[in-house]
């Protein structure tokens, strides 16, 4: 693991301002038009984050792209949100595996990429984990819309139980509910959890909300065993997301315009990750060419500047806002030497790649903390349309 890390008042007075303002968006899917419920939870020591109490139940279906989406995960190639559904993320996976075993890169899962993932055959699509009990002492709150609002709370982490599990098991709160059909896993005939769950949610909602001490059916995302160095409050969040502490070292990284991917590689000129991204748009578009780091800001607070956005009214006060997984850059900033641009989170995973962002790279959380751990300054940054 590589360590650069920024504390909250270095990123604000260095990544703050203009270095972080002038192109990302306040709700961190920048040009995404949709109004999102933010959040608020009570941080919880790491011993509440990491560890499931695992509960064996076979799945009533096979799920192959859902065990296609974890193998790749696990490799180092991220398709993003798993959801056990074809498309831009997964074939962006299947080319980085493909490219790091010599096959010819076609991002389709044909006969020679099906014959060396052959290996992870027996890795399963889905686990069934019991939610944490600890969990339940920990505070969920909905965060105003208005950033001064915004600015009045202590952190932007979880808006529920369903939105913290969907972002440790590396999914949507919707795969999860579709998982758990009335609340219950997903199981083969026969077999069923020996509990019924006490639905949280009005009769309205489509699937009730989960709870603390629930049995919960997941993808198979992620790691329990988060391990790796660092200060207190970023073991927390590595362990709420399931992402390990120590990963290879980028010596370079390229993101690809055209295609939405980052890859990176390693001192052999190997690719040993890679990550489906947003990039930039017609009216901020992504600055191509070679760049640097100049730091990573783990956790990070967000300087809210009117001034800098071009659709944000400048009669709006400029404010602090904190830091959490909800925050308009997710849980990492990685600043570059280009002035105004960095590789960041989002509390939104689903659109990555979908979207359009103010001319930063734009990742999943989860994505995005183990990019943190893999870039130092001496690494370098290709922007290539």
């Amino acid at each position: 693991m590589r360590a650069i890390t920024w504390g909250a008042a270095r990123l604000a007075a260095a990544c703050g301002g203009p270095l972080l303002l002038a192109a990302c968006g306040l709700n961190g899917t920048d040009r995404q038009d949709d109004e999102k419920t933010a959040v608020a939870a009570t941080p919880a020591p790491a011993a509440n984050l990491g560890r499931f109490e695992d509960v064996a139940l076979a799945d009533s279906e096979p799920r192959p792209i859902m065990q296609l989406q974890v193998v790749l995960e696990r490799q180092g190639f991220g398709p993003g949100v798993i959801d056990g559904r074809e498309g831009l993320s997964t074939a962006n996976a299947l080319k980085g595996f493909q490219e790091a075993n010599e096959l010819e890169v076609t991002g389709e899962l044909d006969v020679a990429t099906r014959g060396a993932l052959a290996r992870w055959d027996d890795v399963a699509a889905t686990r069934v984990v019991r939610i944490p009990a600890s969990w339940g002492g920990d505070t969920y709150h909905a965060v105003p819309d208005e950033p001064a609002d915004q600015a009045k709370m202590d952190r932007l982490g979880y808006a529920s139980i369903d939105e913290r599990l969907a972002e440790r098991f590396h999914t949507t709160v919707e795969v999860l509910h579709a998982l758990n059909p009335g609340g219950r896993p997903a199981s083969s005939e026969g077999e069923g959890a020996t509990e019924t769950p006490t639905p949280t949610s009005s009769p309205t909602d489509a699937a009730p909300s989960f709870r603390a001490g629930q049995l919960v059916r997941v993808p198979n995302a992620g790691t329990d065993r988060t391990g790796g160095e660092g200060e207190a409050d970023w073991q927390r969040t590595l362990a709420s997301l399931g992402v390990a502490g120590t990963q290879p070292d980028a010596v370079r990284i390229v993101v690809d315009k055209s295609d939405g991917w980052l890859k990176a590689y390693d001192a052999a000129d190997k690719v040993v990750a890679l990550f489906t991204v947003t990039t930039g748009s017609g009216h901020d578009p992504l600055p191509l060419g070679e760049w640097g780091v100049n730091g990573v800001a783990r956790n990070p607070p967000f300087a809210y500047d009117p001034d800098l956005f071009w659709d944000v009214p400048d009669h709006e006060e400029e404010q602090q806002l904190p830091p959490g997984p909800n925050g308009p850059v997710g849980v990492v900033w990685i600043d570059l030497t280009r002035e105004h641009y960095g590789i960041h989170g989002t509390p939104d995973p689903e659109t990555i790649g979908r979207v359009q962002s103010h001319g930063c790279v734009r990742l999943t959380n989860w994505d995005a903390a183990r990019l943190a751990q893999m870039v130092d300054g001496s690494t370098k940054v290709l922007f290539q349309a």
